[in-house]
C-alpha cells in the first residue's frame, strides 16, 4: 500500500478564508491527501467571514460546512469528500507535522497573515502552523506563503525576502482579470489555482493565458 504523504494546509488569521477553502477543495479534487492546521486567530476570521465556528471536537462537520460555502457566502455550493483529510489542533506541538520525520509533501499557508509571515521568517514556532512551516523549510520541502495584506510595510517586506531566500514561494493573494472572471468565485479560484500551480498540483480552477488578447472573452 502506498504510504500517505499529505499536503499540509495552514490557515492563519488574515482575511481571505475563501482562498483557503478553494485551495482545500482543489487538493481534494486532485486526489491529494490533506492535513489541516487552523490557527486560533483564523477561527475568529472564519466566524466573521462565514458565520461558521470551527471546533476541534466537530471539525469534520464545520469543515464540510466551510468548504461547501461559495465565495459569495451561499451555503451548499460545493460537495466535498473529507475521507483523506486529517486535522491537527494548532496548539498540539506534538502533532505529526511538528517533526521532520512526518512524511509530508510540503505546506501551503493560505491566507498568510503578516504575523504568520514574521513568525515563520524568524523561526518562532509559537504554534503548530509556524512549527510546521519551519520543519518544511529545514527539510527542503515546498512551502507556499499566500500573503494577504495591503499595504505592506518594510518589516513585512524584509520577512518575505527572508522566506524567499530560505526557499519558500511568496505568492501574494492577488487575483488577475485576464482569465475572464465574472463572479467573485472566479477571482478566488484564480489565486487558489496559482497556489496549486506553485507545487505542481493539477486543477481546472481558472482559464490559462493562451497568448491571445481577448481570448477569455471568446472561449
Amino acid at each position: 500500500m502506498k504510504p500517505r504523504r499529505p499536503w499540509i494546509v495552514g490557515v492563519s488569521g488574515a482575511s481571505g478564508t475563501p482562498y483557503a477553502a478553494a485551495v482545500l477543495r482543489g487538493l481534494i479534487d486532485a486526489g491529494e491527501s490533506v492535513d489541516l492546521v487552523v490557527s486560533r486567530a483564523s477561527r475568529l476570521t472564519l466566524l466573521d467571514e462565514t458565520g461558521i465556528s470551527f471546533r476541534d471536537a466537530h471539525w469534520q462537520d464545520d469543515l464540510r460546512a466551510w468548504l461547501g460555502r461559495g465565495a459569495d457566502g451561499e451555503p451548499g455550493t460545493f460537495e466535498v469528500d473529507l475521507a483523506d483529510v486529517r486535522y491537527w489542533s494548532a496548539g498540539d506541538l506534538a502533532a505529526g507535522p511538528s517533526s521532520g520525520s512526518y512524511p509530508a509533501r510540503g505546506m501551503l499557508i493560505v491566507p498568510a497573515s503578516t504575523a504568520a509571515v514574521a513568525g515563520v521568517a524568524l523561526g518562532l514556532s509559537k504554534d503548530l502552523l509556524q512549527r510546521t512551516a519551519s520543519v518544511t523549510l529545514k527539510e527542503r520541502r515546498p512551502l507556499v506563503v499566500a500573503v494577504r495584506e495591503t499595504p505592506l510595510n518594510g518589516q513585512t517586506l524584509a520577512h518575505l525576502v527572508t522566506l524567499d531566500a530560505a526557499g519558500a514561494v511568496v505568492l501574494p493573494a492577488s487575483p488577475a482579470f485576464y482569465a475572464g472572471a465574472t463572479h467573485i468565485q472566479d477571482l478566488v479560484d484564480f489565486v487558489a489555482g496559482r497556489v496549486l500551480d506553485a507545487v505542481g498540483v493539477e486543477h481546472r480552477l481558472y482559464r490559462r493565458w493562451k497568448g491571445e488578447l481577448g481570448g477569455s472573452r471568446t472561449d
